[in-house]
């Protein structure tokens, strides 16, 4: 199948074209405007160097050492040097596919025209990616301020030909290699850096809005899921459809929760199982199923802002300094927009809605192993005793919560003055918004367990769920067959949960 072809300007990059990136299933290519806008920021730094003005990032040090001019004819070796001490990186490697990620969002931003780098340079970034060639980055270095310095430099590091690649062949990945041998063998060559192009290519939030680009496509899905698993549960339970009805939520007109309520109710509409519950003694159900709209409804806004907040930034230049110039004028500018606050307390804010999320989720796997409120047998056993059934399901689903617990904790509160105080506050974003992909990780599983035990317990009443219920067990039996005895289920509910994040339900309800 042939690839959609993405061009690259500097303004348009979307979540979507990050993703992509990483899975290689879609080509990029430099805009003709990105190419003259890099031409005009690059002349002016070629005037700079000419007039022997004194300019931070393109004659001088860096950091704490920004008063300190270097000569010339060493400002080549300066950006050498400069990829090469900050390549300190820690940790496990960086999956190759969000390395892939953070050099097209590298590649964007640079065609804005602000950094003063060559087109060559955003050139062979692109190639890079479309070849499937990923330095080795160790995760672990970034503060989220002066951008992500440690894992960009050794994204640089492998395209000046040093350190370590991994190149996709298909759907697999090789074995790192020598870098210079990955680029030349797919008939480019290493990166010849020049002034200013070695800090502008390590001076952004490009690891950090790999990782939460990564989380908010995660949490798309996943918002949705949740209102499915809710809605699936109520029928589980026999639960009531009341608190659903949209008077309820005109009556407060928060966007979210319109949002999933109206998802839940769609899901529900043809159900045999409210018919029968027209005469039944329960008023009404526990906090977990009837304020699931309430509860899943800021998350959908939250995930909103978070989006508009990340389209923003993924087009945004976001080095220092910047450079602007009309071809006659030329200014260079130091400011902190590689400062990572916005990502970072998002990413914070989306750490907790997973919490939550999860939370909720949880206490309806609770209930739907209680012969209270489910009316069958308890924890969905064949035979009471001698059968175990879907009761570790539940424990699983408590220990995530313990896991997603300590993962909410704000990581933007954290701070750590350095570069001899010279920056004084950082962002933390890199760790946060790592922290909130694992995250979302762990909130599709519990999703996923409570999706499995709402479609057994569905399997077991002859009426008929909402329609839309009915096309979520569907999928969930696609994946689990029928729970006929106590067996081991592991790569079921890691094979649902995958299924969530790769939008396989999301594809099998046509959203």
């Amino acid at each position: 199948m042939d690839k959609r072809i993405v061009s690259l300007d500097g303004s348009s990059l979307s979540i979507k074209d990050v993703i992509d990136a990483g899975h290689g299933s879609a080509l990029f290519e430099i805009d003709e405007s990105a190419v003259t806008a890099m031409n005009m920021s690059r002349s002016a730094v070629k005037r700079i160097l000419d007039s022997d003005e004194v300019v931070y990032g393109i004659n001088t040090g860096f950091g704490a050492l920004s008063r300190v001019t270097i000569e010339r004819n060493k400002l080549e070796q300066l950006q050498y040097n400069l990829i090469r001490s900050h390549a300190c990186g820690v940790g496990d490697p960086m999956d190759p596919k969000h390395v892939l990620m953070m050099m097209l969002i590298r590649a964007n931003t640079l065609c804005i025209g602000h950094s003063g780098c060559r087109p060559e340079v955003v050139e062979l970034l692109v190639s890079m990616v479309n070849n499937g060639i990923a330095p080795v980055v160790p995760r672990i270095g970034s503060l989220g301020a002066s951008g992500d310095l440690a894992p960009l430099s050794h994204m640089a590091l492998g395209m000046i030909g040093e350190g370590e690649c991994q190149v996709r062949h298909g759907i697999n990945w090789g074995e790192p290699g020598p870098s210079v041998l990955a680029i030349e063998q797919a008939g480019m060559e290493p990166l010849v850096l020049q002034a200013k192009e070695g800090l502008a290519l390590i001076n952004g939030t490009s690891q950090m809005c790999a990782y939460l680009s990564i989380c908010v496509a995660n949490m798309d899905h996943l918002a949705f899921a949740a209102d499915t698993s809710a809605a699936c549960s109520v029928e589980a339970i026999f639960g009531s459809h009341a608190p659903f009805d949209h008077r309820v939520h005109d009556a407060r007109p928060q966007r979210g929760q319109s949002i999933s309520a109206a998802r839940i109710s769609s899901l529900l509409i043809d159900s045999e199982i409210n018919e029968s519950h027209v005469d039944c003694e329960r008023v009404q159900d526990a906090y977990s199923f009837r304020c699931a709209p309430q509860v899943h409804g800021p998350v959908i806004d939250l995930l909103a802002e978070t989006r508009r907040m990340l389209e923003i930034e993924l087009n945004s230049a976001t080095d220092n300094p910047l450079i602007f110039t009309d071809g006659s004028s030329d200014e260079v500018i130091s400011g902190g927009n590689f400062h990572g606050q916005n990502l970072s307390l998002a990413a914070d804010a989306l750490a907790l809605a997973c919490h939550e999320i999860a939370s909720i989720s949880e206490r309806r796997i609770n209930q739907m192993m209680d012969p209270q409120w489910s009316g069958q047998n308890a924890f969905l056993a064949n035979i009471e005793g001698l059968e175990s059934g879907l009761m570790i399901i539940q424990y699983v689903a408590a220990a995530l919560i313990a896991e997603l617990h300590l993962l909410s904790d704000p990581v933007s509160r954290s701070n750590v003055s350095v570069s001899l105080g010279k920056e004084d506050h950082v962002s933390m974003g890199a760790t946060s918004t790592y922290r909130t992909m694992r995250s979302s990780e762990l909130l599709a599983q519990v999703i996923a367990n409570e999706l499995i035990c709402s479609s057994e317990a569905l399997r077991r009443t002859e009426l008929d769920a909402g329609r839309g219920v009915r096309k979520v067990t569907e999928w969930v039996g696609s994946l689990v067959p029928p729970l006929t005895s106590d067996r081991a289920m592991s790569d079921e509910c890691m094979g649902v949960a995958t299924g969530l994040l790769s939008g396989g339900l999301s594809q099998a309800m046509g959203d």
